[in-house]
């Protein structure tokens, strides 16, 4: 009998007493012989009773102390995963956006094309929600500066539904972007020679709250996150 891989889902959560219970509980619904999935939610010092409801779900809960942002928080779960030896994390929003019956596609994608990291992408099937026009706009920049830069094709650079290897973890173990983490993980990427590619994913719309990127707040992230960008690749 083959052994099942073991896969760490790293939901990291601020503030998501609306969709957090509906999120785990998706993920432990998802059935296939060939992988285990574990939730992994952690908290980012939650004001609501974000903490108080994942402690009442089948998860693994982690509490940090303090607010990391979500490079921190994510981070603190590939921490976990390398540490707890699973085969493969894979990162998905808390508020309900990434649905986990995707997980098993990205691991079959990112084995047979031998890839570090899967990213899961809206914008090759074009199904699903689609996001709104200004991000789209946004989204569409980053495309065309991590083309200037790196060479790669990347539809959806900000997409937070990945999956990574083992060799990624550990690579990431040591230092993650804390403010704008995937654009920035992409060019850590690159520099570091990991092979990546995209998958077809249908996103939905969030369950609670809202995005924190609207009106000028989306020009100021741009501007933000193109300085990060080159940033991360000179350091590199």
């Amino acid at each position: 009998m083959n052994k099942s891989i073991k896969v760490a889902v790293i939901i990291p959560a601020y503030n998501e007493e609306a969709s957090i219970a509906s999120v785990v509980n998706a993920v432990n619904t998802v059935s296939d012989s060939n992988i285990m999935l574990t939730p992994v939610v952690v908290n980012d010092c939650s004001k609501d009773t974000t903490q108080q409801i994942i402690a009442g779900l089948n998860c693994v809960a982690l509490n940090l102390p303090i607010n990391l942002g979500i490079g921190g928080a994510v981070q603190t779960g590939i921490k976990y995963a390398y540490d707890n030896g699973f085969d493969f994390c894979v990162q998905i929003d808390g508020d309900g956006q990434h649905p986990p019956h995707f997980i098993p596609v990205l691991e079959k994608e990112l084995v047979k094309n031998n890839w570090d990291v899967a990213i899961g992408s809206r914008f090759i099937a074009k199904e699903g929600f689609q996001s709104t026009i200004l991000r789209r706009t946004g989204i569409q920049y980053f495309q065309f500066l991590l083309k200037l830069i790196t060479g790669e094709t990347v539809t959806d650079s900000t997409s937070g539904m990945r999956m990574m290897n083992r060799k990624t973890m550990k690579l990431l173990y040591a230092y993650y972007p804390d403010e704008y983490p995937e654009p920035e993980a992409l060019i850590i990427y690159h520099r570091n020679g990991l092979k990546f590619g995209e998958v077809p994913v249908q996103m939905e719309e969030r369950m609670g709250g809202q995005s924190s990127i609207q009106g000028f707040g989306a020009v100021y992230y741009m501007f933000k996150v193109t300085i990060a960008i080159i940033f991360t690749y000179l350091r590199q």
